[in-house]
């Protein structure tokens, strides 16, 4: 398999230190899409945060909340190579807008259900189509949003995109309080979400986003295959995806069972406001964590980072599964989401720096299997054993392999020839 590589363009003048968030946002195209997408991001945020509160609140089932996370973000696990496939055939922009508009009606149908009161199982079959959209959608935005900016300035792009993502995990539950204190429903607040799609919807109408295609050799189902030979043929991307991958199955359960860690760790009702505040301070922490890459952490290289990045996470953890009272989580919390998103922008920026811009259609899928598509496993398994064990016991268990990860993923350790040569625009040791 070769790609097709664009001329590298002279790098910008933007009068900032390259690679720093600053720099990202000195592009015209990038600030658009950013934006666009920010305020999208919210009222997704919304949603995110109160129907899995939702589900723990009607049913008191830890198992069921796993199942609304995994119908959500299951389909990354096994759409996310077609998608890739999908995004080197088609074009990418009207990939996206069709994918936007798909997940606009559809949360209008969530809004729906949710005011008729019916079954959770109906609710979960149109987040498993919620899902499939953003699983189709995923592999076109990211092989498509790098190219908004000189590579040389793709750490800052993605430290941003990570900071938007978590920055928007805090302003969507405080929007979604706001909205509730002016009188609005749960269904309301969904339908707000819906029309929050519109904004990234006209960015990209706004934005001709790049389209770089690769030129695969490789036909029929071999082309399924493609990522995953190059994944296999560079050291450090099959090292940072097999880490990220059993890191989140092990390690991130908490995440999607956040309301029912509160409630049977900290006795904090996942109704109540406290755990609005309790889900923020952890949001703020992993703002926190995703902006450090790309502005006070920038002098660090990101080997560095993933090391010390999983060693304070699995501290962390370690101490968040112990704590029993209901005002310590709050400070611990915010430092596990630091350490987590801290880790996880510096893996996906190596990762990003060791492919080609023609590759990225085939390999980042892979990214999202195991990063976003596994996690809803391990949900779903840590919402059985949440019940069947208890929640210190899979927590301390994440802990435990957060930590031997900061010793299997010492990237320091491999030899030069693991990674992308800087030539081919490979990142610097």
């Amino acid at each position: 398999m070769t790609s097709t590589t664009t001329t590298p363009a002279p790098p910008p003048d933007h009068g900032f230190t390259p690679g720093t968030a600053r720099a990202a946002l000195s592009y015209r195209s990038f600030r658009i899409v950013f934006i666009g997408l920010a305020i999208s991001q919210i009222g997704t945020w919304m949603q995110n945060f109160l129907l899995p509160a939702y589900i723990q609140e009607r049913t008191g089932r830890p198992a069921l909340v796993g199942v609304s996370i995994f119908v959500q973000l299951g389909p990354l696990l096994f759409l996310s190579i077609p998608g890739g496939v999908l995004a080197d055939k088609v074009s990418k922009q009207k990939l996206m807008l069709t994918m936007q508009i798909a997940s606009a009606i559809l949360t209008l149908g969530t809004a729906w259900l949710v005011w008729q009161d019916a079954t959770v199982w109906a609710i979960f079959g149109v987040q498993l189509l919620i899902g499939t959209a953003n699983a189709l959608n995923a592999p076109a935005f990211q092989s498509s949003m790098p190219l908004l900016v000189h590579r040389q300035d793709l750490a800052g792009a993605i430290s941003l995109n990570s900071a938007m993502i978590n920055g928007t995990r805090v302003m969507g539950p405080v929007t979604a309080a706001l909205l509730g204190v002016f009188g609005l429903s749960l269904a309301q607040i969904f339908l707000v979400n819906a029309f929050s799609y519109l904004t990234f919807i006209a960015a990209l109408l706004l934005v001709p986003m790049p389209d770089v295609k690769a030129a695969v050799t490789a036909r029929g189902w071999r082309q399924l295959g493609v990522g995953l030979k190059i994944a296999r043929e560079r050291l450090v991307l099959n090292r940072l995806l097999l880490g990220m991958f059993s890191f989140s199955a092990i390690s991130l359960a908490y995440i999607g069972l956040f309301p029912s860690v509160a409630e049977l760790n900290f006795g904090i009702d996942a109704d109540s406001s406290r755990y609005r505040w309790l889900y923020a301070a952890w949001g703020a922490g992993a703002f926190a964590g995703a902006l450090s890459v790309g502005t006070f952490l920038s002098r660090f290289h990101r080997r560095v980072l993933i090391v010390r990045g999983f060693t304070g996470f699995a501290v962390s953890l370690a101490v968040f599964a112990m704590l029993r009272d209901q005002v310590s989580p709050f400070f611990v919390g915010f430092a596990l989401g630091f350490f987590y998103f801290m880790t996880a922008t510096a893996i996906t920026t190596s990762l990003q720096l060791n492919m080609r811009d023609g590759e990225r259609a085939s390999v980042m899928p892979l990214w999202f299997m195991v990063f976003g598509g596994t996690v809803p496993l391990g949900n779903l398994a840590g919402g059985v054993l949440f019940e069947a064990i208890g929640v210190r016991p899979v927590l301390l268990i994440g802990a435990g392999w957060a930590l031997f990860l900061a010793w299997w993923l010492d990237l320091r350790r491999q030899p030069p020839e693991a990674f992308l040569s800087e030539a081919d625009g490979g990142e610097t040791p």
